[in-house]
């Protein structure tokens, strides 16, 4: 069995339910659980949460059966669509909403009976200019979407913020603002159905963007979706979220270590004096960063301890010095505690927070705690 674990704190993923609850009364929720909900497991996370929350939105349709075959009742969103015309009967048979966000999809709408019944959400491109229909051309594909007699009635409209998590910049109000000129120009309102434009960042620092659904992502799960280098180093606990995973491992052996003596791959590190050395079972085989910045600290025994040497496959080495009676088996965490949040790793291996957590492999054991 493998020693790196990714330790699922479900108290903590329900605390922060509460909490966009708390700033957010009347919005409905939409938990992300796409890319395995941040690798911390979507099939347990949708099970605590169905109930909960309003919503579940994923990435693909392979996804959204997934959680239909555990049993996953709440509504489930493909939030890039359906890529297929062979897919719709998939979405009938399971149910699913699809996002809408090009002329083939309506296309293939249109040549469905009336007995199909697919609940769409129409995509609006309001600057992020990645999927949807461009303002300029968005009322004439609505109109053709709503005359597609197998799309449900009402349509409910979805977009999303390019920079949400920039608090300098004046787009995110920019694309609020042709959100809102869309919706004043669909003459009859009984064909919109709910709005929803805000993730994490939105949610958090844009709250004119809440409207009728919420989606956290990456905030869901604790953590912050602004720059750690840029904003304060504002962390999601910072925030009044609590972070969900405490990625963590063991070590499986204490080597003594000679002063000047170079170690690992490369000999890139020795050390300056005798110490003695901990390898723990860790590596970029489970999603740990290679390129980690040297000195980058892990959390042993109440103490901060550096990774020295080049981060392997399977395992990494900490310099233990001599004074510590550390002992092979003891917990070492890697981020998740008060004092290495994950946000900080992210930043120290040059990489974002949400590419760092859905890196992380399936040899990874995930825990549940709570």
């Amino acid at each position: 069995m493998s020693i790196a674990t990714i330790e699922v704190s479900l108290s903590a993923l329900l605390h922060n339910v509460a909490y966009f609850k708390n700033i957010c009364p009347t919005s409905q929720i939409m938990a992300i659980v796409k890319a395995n909900a941040y690798s911390h497991g979507k099939k347990k996370i949708a099970t605590v949460l169905d109930g909960y929350v309003d919503y579940f939105g994923v990435a693909r349709l392979e996804e959204g059966i997934e959680l239909r075959n555990i049993g996953i009742k709440s509504p489930i969103l493909l939030l890039e669509g359906f890529f297929l015309r062979d897919d719709l009967s998939l979405l009938q048979q399971y149910a699913l909403d699809t996002v809408i966000h090009c002329r083939e999809q309506i296309d293939a709408l249109a040549q469905l009976p009336k007995s199909t019944q697919i609940s769409c959400w129409f995509k609006l491109d309001t600057g992020m200019h990645r999927l949807g229909f461009c303002t300029d051309q968005a009322q004439d594909y609505f109109k053709k979407l709503v005359q597609c007699q197998s799309v449900k009635r009402p349509i409910n409209l979805i977009s999303h913020f390019s920079c949400a998590d920039d608090l300098n910049s004046d787009y995110t109000q920019k694309q609020l603002a042709l959100f809102d000129a869309f919706i004043q120009s669909i003459n009859d309102v009984n064909l919109l159905g709910k709005q929803t434009i805000a993730a994490s960042g939105g949610i958090l620092a844009w709250p004119a963007s809440h409207r009728d659904i919420i989606r956290p992502g990456i905030a869901l799960y604790g953590v912050s979706p602004f720059d750690y280098t840029q904003q304060g180093k504002a962390t999601g606990r910072q925030l009044g979220l609590k972070p969900v995973m405490t990625f963590k491992s063991e070590i499986i052996t204490i080597r003594e270590h000679k002063k000047n003596e170079p170690v690992g791959y490369g000999l890139i590190w020795q050390s300056e004096k005798d110490t003695k050395l901990g390898v723990v079972a860790m590596g970029y085989g489970d999603g740990y960063p290679r390129d980690i910045l040297p000195g980058t600290s892990v959390w042993l025994n109440g103490r901060l301890v550096p990774i020295v040497g080049r981060v392997a496959m399977d395992m990494i080495l900490i310099d233990l010095g001599n004074d510590y009676p550390d002992q092979p088996g003891d917990e070492v965490i890697f981020w998740g505690n008060d004092t290495l949040p994950v946000e900080k790793i992210a930043a120290h291996s040059g990489m974002s927070a949400y590419e760092l957590l859905t890196r992380l492999t399936e040899r990874a054991t995930l825990h549940y705690v709570d």
